[in-house]
């Protein structure tokens, strides 16, 4: 299975049922081509680099403090979510990303910043269903996942676990998030 590499607090985000949208640009390692959702289904990779509460919205900015208290050890890695892409629509008008602000946790100021990265690329937003392991899974992290890329192949397989958002309110926010993508 393939892991997305994403901010430790916007994976806690997504299995508390907070989020429900990825906005990706790609990084430094990605320029040229820009982000591809390049599976359906991933396990959530956290990372704890380039994480700042300046970059959160308020009501999710305390929530970093939690995060940080339990990274592990950097040889080591807890996975404890996966998630199945349910849509992805490539964006470049501010307007949208507006409306989709209240189903992610990153500020304004900075989805503008990660809009204004690499501005030939579009931002992809990406509506996840998110699922919660019965059994997190420890990994081990190896040198040539570091830096600045998205994907990076695991030798496990996620599966079982709980819905982050219970059917009823993810068809209900999903119909939402629909709506300001069409």
């Amino acid at each position: 299975m393939q892991a997305l590499k994403e901010w430790a607090v916007v994976c806690k985000a997504l299995e508390d049922g907070r989020q429900v949208v990825l906005l990706r640009k790609g990084g430094i390692l990605e320029y040229r081509q820009g982000f591809e959702v390049k599976h359906d289904r991933f396990a959530l990779f956290p990372t704890f680099e380039h994480q700042s509460k300046d970059h959160l919205q308020p009501d999710y900015q305390d929530k970093l403090d939690d995060v940080l208290k339990n990274q592990p050890a950097a040889t080591q890695n807890t996975l404890t979510s996966y998630a199945e892409v349910v849509h992805v629509r490539e964006i470049n008008d501010r307007s949208v990303l507006k409306k989709l602000e209240k189903y992610h946790v990153w500020n304004e100021s900075y989805v503008n910043a990660r809009l204004n990265y690499n501005p030939s690329k579009p931002m992809s937003a990406i509506l996840l269903r998110v699922y919660k392991l019965d059994n997190p899974v420890q990994v081990d992290v190896m040198p040539e996942w570091a830096g600045c890329k998205s994907w990076i192949p695991l030798d496990i397989q996620a599966a079982g676990g709980r819905p982050a958002i219970d059917d009823a309110a993810f068809s209900r926010i999903s119909s939402e998030v629909m709506e300001v993508l069409s």
